[in-house]
């Protein structure tokens, strides 16, 4: 992987603002384009190398997102996608034209890439704005558009197969509540749900270790903060639906001189560019955000050439990578 003095090389910054920058660090004086700068070069320099360019091709592609930019610095995992959809339009010489979905040009382009999760009202406006639509990280072919998301199922099992091989009993997860934009609709966390009904099935659901944040790592510190004022008996691990609400979570336990793993172990989700600079390292499902992102690009490119009959529905597995957290 790169390291920290990489990833301050190419910023052109010290290494220890990278440091600070990538484990979240409230107290460095930093501007958002300092720490976009290193977010994104500790993305790409972690991405695999491919060479294969085509020649020019007129095609554009309008790229919709549901993060907003500061957003994007708090959870890493769309920014990464972005990213990965960027480098392969750049290598295919496609066109990519980000837009909000507040304002919306009505350019013409050969698709639409919507980056996200969107309710009902969300969906019609893409409707209107293109037809061929594509939506990545959400699936939408009940409502009858292509997607790509993750595969939640196989990812949960990946994670309980790796809990019970430690023969963990006590056994806590911090769920993540995000709201769409427009309706403010509270979006199901379908890690929970897999999760919960894994535990149930073994008997070993406990609701006082249910806990749920926001999708930034500060709603993860103070989520853990709440929970260890109450006193509660500590599980001997939690699971956490993203890395920044995990940083957050390791933040609180280190300030109250809990021992992460030998106290209690945390599992993240996501494996973004920060999970593995943080003391300990998180250990995490792996989201393949780069190939998610140029497998986005390569569909879309398939399906406004030959519209397919029916919704194509992919997942996209993920693999667990056993770092010092767990």
């Amino acid at each position: 992987m790169a390291t920290i003095k990489d990833i301050a090389d190419q910023a052109g910054v010290s290494s220890a603002t990278v440091s600070r920058v990538l484990n979240y660090d409230g107290t460095i004086s930093v501007s958002e384009d300092t720490k976009r700068k290193i977010f994104e070069v500790a993305e790409a320099l972690n991405y695999t190398k491919h060479q294969n360019k085509r020649a020019p091709r007129e095609t554009s592609f309008q790229l919709v997102q549901w993060y907003n930019e500061a957003e994007e610095l708090e959870d890493l995992y769309y920014l990464a996608i972005r990213l990965g959809i960027e480098k392969r339009a750049e290598e295919l010489n496609l066109q990519i034209k980000r837009e909000k979905l507040s304002n919306l040009s009505g350019e013409k382009a050969d698709g639409l890439i919507a980056l996200g999760k969107f309710d009902q009202t969300e969906i019609k406006q893409l409707e209107t704005a293109n037809e061929q639509l594509l939506f990545v990280d959400f699936d939408a072919t009940e409502a009858g558009h292509s997607s790509i998301f993750v595969d939640f199922q196989q990812a949960i099992q990946q994670v309980m197969t790796a809990i019970q091989a430690k023969g963990y009993q006590k056994i806590g997860m911090i769920a993540e509540a995000e709201y769409t934009k427009t309706e403010h609709q509270l979006l199901e966390d379908l890690r929970y749900r897999y999760f919960k009904d894994a535990l149930e099935n073994a008997n070993l659901f406990n609701e006082e270790w249910q806990l749920v944040s926001g999708f930034t790592v500060d709603e993860g510190y103070q989520v853990m903060k709440n929970f260890l004022a109450e006193k509660k008996p500590l599980p001997e691990v939690f699971f956490i639906s993203n890395d920044a609400i995990a940083i957050g979570a390791l933040r609180a336990l280190q300030e109250a001189k809990i021992s992460v793993p030998t106290e209690v172990a945390l599992i993240s989700f996501n494996d973004t560019s920060v999970a593995k600079y943080t003391n300990p390292a998180l250990s995490t499902v792996k989201v393949y955000t780069e190939w998610l992102g140029r497998h986005a690009v390569d569909t879309l490119l398939a399906i406004s050439e030959e519209k397919p009959p029916v919704p194509l529905k992919i997942e996209l597995g993920t693999s667990f990578i056993q770092r010092e957290s767990f």
